[in-house]
């Protein structure tokens, strides 16, 4: 199985299917407006900007399981997004990502890389956060902002925790867009 075997809901509603994506390099991201990694926008819009023209997508799937920090509908997520952060990287509809009603996407990516990439910081933020995700399983979405990085093939490459900034994924994504 592949990333590009999956379809999700865009923010339109429709049915999208990653086989649209075939042959790029992937950033899959859950996301949230109202999160204190909200700024994390900014460095993701970098990334695109800079990696697009080579094959690198950002797909973004906003994601209202942490603290409702994800409030709104589709397009008004998509119009803070555009307005605020200047996002310009797809964008789909609200989904879950944990739990009983989470999408088939994210239950095999979270089989296919159950751990994420840590330092120091993201042990750290994992403490604090843990309080309010305390029925999660070990390897669930640890917050806001979780990070798949996905190769021209289609395979999950790496998992990263939400802390771990865009800008540090920089030299991954230069070596899998060779």
């Amino acid at each position: 199985m592949q990333v590009y075997d999956f379809s999700v809901k865009n923010n339109k509603g429709d049915i999208a299917s990653l086989s649209e994506y075939r042959g790029k390099v992937l950033l899959i991201v859950n996301t949230a407006t109202k999160c204190g990694l909200t700024p994390q926008y900014d460095a993701l819009e970098a990334l695109y900007k800079k990696y697009k023209a080579h094959g690198l997508e950002i797909l973004d799937f906003p994601c209202n399981q942490f603290l409702s920090q994800a409030p709104g509908t589709d397009e008004e997520i998509s119009q803070f997004c555009a307005l605020t952060y200047g996002t310009t990287f797809p964008r789909f509809g609200k989904i879950d990502v944990n739990g009983k009603n989470a999408d088939p996407l994210y239950i095999w990516l979270k089989e296919q890389a159950p751990e994420d990439q840590r330092d120091e910081a993201s042990v750290a933020f994992e403490e604090r956060v843990k309080q309010f995700t305390l029925d999660n399983a070990p390897n669930d979405i640890k917050w806001n902002f979780g990070k798949f990085l996905i190769n021209k093939e289609g395979a999950v490459h790496a998992r990263y925790t939400p802390t771990y900034r865009p800008e540090q994924l920089e030299t991954e994504i230069e070596n899998l867009l060779k």
